[in-house]
């Protein structure tokens, strides 16, 4: 026998029905699995939706979303919409980012080995913060700087 679920893991609109198939926002995971396979991630876009809500209500001064938690284009879409900061550590969450109109000046570009390349990306794109890890990298930003 299989243990029981912790619904405390799951957003909160998961239950289970008495047959002891679990669904989340009224969508049975038995039949996405059938559907898509497994693994299958699945996210409800309410709750996702009011946990930036209450994240920006507890932090009035900003806060971001770590984009490698999680990231997509529809999830940068739906941070955007929601009002919040979009961290990103890679050239490769930046290129999505900037894929989805995510608006450039609330990503903040934060990773201790961001190469040239990525610099001038983030440069290019017109990105509103770059956190710094070290002078030498000062010295890198300020020379690619000029050119944007």
């Amino acid at each position: 026998m299989s243990a029981a679920i912790d619904l405390s893991l799951l957003p909160a609109s998961a239950r289970i029905d008495a047959a002891g198939r679990v669904s989340v926002a009224g969508v049975d995971l038995v039949s996405v699995a059938a559907e898509f396979g497994t693994p299958c991630y699945v996210y409800d876009e309410g709750e996702l939706r009011s946990r930036c809500r209450e994240y920006r209500e507890a932090f009035p001064g900003g806060v971001a979303y770590a984009s490698k938690a999680f990231l997509c284009t529809a999830m940068a879409r739906l941070v955007a919409e929601e009002g919040l900061d979009l961290d990103v550590a890679t050239g490769g969450e930046l290129f999505v980012a900037v894929r989805a109109g995510f608006p450039a000046e609330r990503i903040v570009f934060h990773g201790n080995n961001k190469s040239a390349t990525e610099l001038v990306a983030a440069l290019g794109a017109g990105v509103g913060r770059i956190v710094v890890d070290s002078p030498a990298e000062i010295d890198r930003i300020e020379a690619r700087s000029e050119e944007h």
